[in-house]
């Protein structure tokens, strides 16, 4: 048994040492088949054309940044005001919008491609573009977003990258004053409907007032009262349904006079209780008008720079891999012909 063992770790011995010889002998083909390989790794890492990353971060904007929005709002209104977390979500909310994607893409991206590659199927360029825009935000901080445009050119890849997000900022703003103007607009409606109200119940109350003064008028004449009654001691009581009782005691002329007065006043404004405070309101809501040029829906986190380094190829990772995937592939030929050949060597043996 114990030769036996000795044999055959004999005969492994010689096998491996056999194996070895068999590799070194096509260390040749070995050095040549990962040379091949590391030379088209290489041609692909210096010949591909390269890829740049332009890429910003987003903050949310300053109090100051929306005090234009707040203007006229709080609680003697009854509007409340613009946070600053509302404001910097309507951005995101546009900055993150596949309408504002597909804009861009059709406006900018589109136009900026060869003619050949315009022919291509449409859904296969949108899908490639939305690769190159990526809109993401932090784990750690949340309000804090990136921004990043991938391209040949980096120059044009941070200009692509500041238009999209002017373009989301114009979007936000604009949503943001029309909410603000509807918002101004209703009240003002509401203001002005309170307004005709209250001139309509004042005309009414002017017309019973005269109605009654003239019930009083006919009681002062049919007594023959012309001047006031400064001491009376009738007692004698007219009942009659008007302001007061004793409108007639005035006289016929005095209340004539004022029957004259009110039937030609033009306008009840002046006597209207609040409603000059009214009218201020109307018109401080109906001339509202926000500045889009006064708001900042978000601030840059840093500067947005020209990138320098591709992103793409990464030349020496590619060169590394390359001659791994070279040395393993010649490695595996280089196996599979000493198995081949020792298998052959075998059949012989075996024949003769």
């Amino acid at each position: 048994m114990q030769n036996d063992r000795v044999e055959v770790r004999g005969s492994d011995e010689i096998d491996l040492i056999e194996l070895v010889r068999g590799l070194w002998a096509q260390k040749w083909l070995i050095i040549g088949v990962t040379l091949l390989v590391t030379i088209g790794a290489a041609a692909y890492a210096f010949l591909s054309k390269p890829v740049y990353e332009a890429k910003l971060f987003i903050m949310p904007p300053t109090q100051n940044g929306i005090a234009e929005l707040n203007y006229g709002r709080g609680k003697s209104t009854e509007l409340d005001t613009y946070s600053i977390g509302y404001v910097y979500g309507v951005f995101i909310r546009n900055l993150q919008a596949e309408s504002l994607r597909q804009k861009f893409f059709n406006d900018i991206y589109l136009p900026s491609l060869p003619e050949q590659a315009r022919q291509g199927a449409m859904d296969q360029l949108y899908e490639g573009f939305s690769r190159r825009l990526v809109v993401k935000g932090g784990k750690d901080t949340p309000d804090r977003y990136s921004v990043t445009i991938q391209g040949g050119n980096p120059v044009q890849a941070t200009e692509w990258i500041k238009a999209y997000v002017a373009r989301a900022s114009e979007a936000a703003e604009l949503e943001l004053v029309r909410n603000v103007t509807t918002e101004a607009a209703v009240k003002a409606r509401n203001i002005e409907q309170r307004i005709i109200s209250l001139r309509e119940n004042a005309q009414r109350v002017r017309e019973d007032r005269i109605q009654q003064l003239r019930e009083a008028l006919k009681i002062a004449e049919a007594i023959g009262l012309t001047g006031p009654v400064i001491k009376s001691t009738a007692a004698v009581d007219i009942t009659v349904e008007t302001g007061s009782k004793l409108d007639y005691q005035r006289g016929s002329k005095a209340l004539a006079a004022e029957i004259k007065a009110l039937e030609s006043r033009a306008s009840d404004d002046a006597f209207i209780s609040d409603l000059r405070s009214l009218q201020m309101r109307y018109n401080f809501y109906r001339k509202l008008n926000v500045d889009p040029d006064s708001i900042s829906v978000y601030r840059l986190d840093g500067n947005v720079e020209v990138p320098e380094s591709p992103i793409k190829p990464r030349k020496f990772y590619i060169l590394a891999i390359g001659v791994i995937l070279g040395f393993i592939l010649a490695g595996f030929i280089a196996l599979i012909r000493f198995f081949v050949s020792k298998s052959v060597m075998q059949d012989r043996r075996s024949i003769s």
